[in-house]
């Protein structure tokens, strides 16, 4: 078990953009944790105060550049340091690595691994005795509905998954879509047995197919934050699984409730339900 003595320190990596600043708020607002560093690569924003950044009160934490050497600093801390990563896919496995090999506990909001590269981290993690959480979705209420999803493909034959998100998301479909998809593809059944052969006239009209025979469809709009649908469709019936999030401050007790968690653990962890 970790001492609590002390507050957790932790270092926001992807701190300006929109996510991070929510976690950077969340952070500074917690009793018992402190923010260490915030790392952004933009070069617009190195050496502001991270707290102005944020839009809270100034937090003499100067946004930089250098991942390598906070991680560094954090490991002279008498607490466990832990290393919230919201930044980009092509990234994030390097930051995950490195901060494992310090010994700060990643956790990682940022999606877009393979399922190659997190089992690659989560052997690297046992070998370390780190603890790591990856969490498509920090959302409880997105948690509620990929369990009722599970719940319902008892009875529906028939799925599709439509996620929505804002336009500047770089990886589709969305780790959550991905994630329900797996979860839906582990309970031993194949879904959308074909009825017709279809033909697609655009390469893509019928989205991405993923376990098990579910599709997913992805739309980037300007205006949307993060969206998801699950369809289950029967002979004269829909039953339709919505979850639409209005701001992103409802991702922050997620978060807080990983960076708690994760001090405690000595391996990886993928999902917010397994640590509810």
């Amino acid at each position: 078990m970790a001492n609590q003595q002390y507050p957790i320190p932790v270092v926001v990596n992807g701190a300006a953009g929109k996510m991070g600043r929510e976690v950077v708020k969340a952070v500074a607002q917690a009793n018992d944790m402190t923010l260490l560093g915030a790392i952004d690569r933009s070069l617009e924003y190195q050496g502001q105060d991270v707290g102005e950044v944020a839009g809270c009160e100034p937090l003499e934490v100067p946004i930089v550049s250098d991942l390598q050497g906070m991680l560094v600093l954090a490991t002279q801390e008498k607490q466990q340091g832990v290393m919230v990563d919201f930044t980009h896919p092509d990234s994030v496995y390097e930051n995950v690595r490195t901060a494992i090999a310090y010994g700060i506990r990643p956790v990682v909001g940022t999606t877009g691994l393979s399922p190659q590269q997190i089992q690659e981290l989560a052997e690297f993690a046992d070998k370390a005795s780190t603890g790591a959480l990856i969490i498509p979705n920090f959302s409880i209420g997105m948690v509620l509905l990929q369990q009722a999803a599970v719940q319902a493909s008892q009875y529906f034959d028939h799925v599709e998954i439509i996620e929505l998100h804002h336009n500047q998301k770089a990886d589709a479909p969305s780790g959550t879509a991905l994630q329900t998809a797996q979860m839906l593809g582990e309970l031993g059944k194949t879904y959308n047995p074909p009825t017709v052969k279809e033909t697609e006239k655009l390469p893509g009209a019928r989205g991405s197919q993923a376990d098990e025979g579910i599709r997913i469809h992805s739309v980037r709009l300007p205006g949307l934050i993060a969206h998801q649908e699950v369809m289950f469709g029967a002979p004269g019936q829909i039953y339709t699984l919505r979850h639409d999030t209005s701001d992103r401050s409802c991702y922050m007790p997620g978060v807080l409730l990983a960076i708690r968690k994760v001090i405690q653990l000595k391996s990886l962890v993928y999902g917010l339900e397994k640590i509810l």
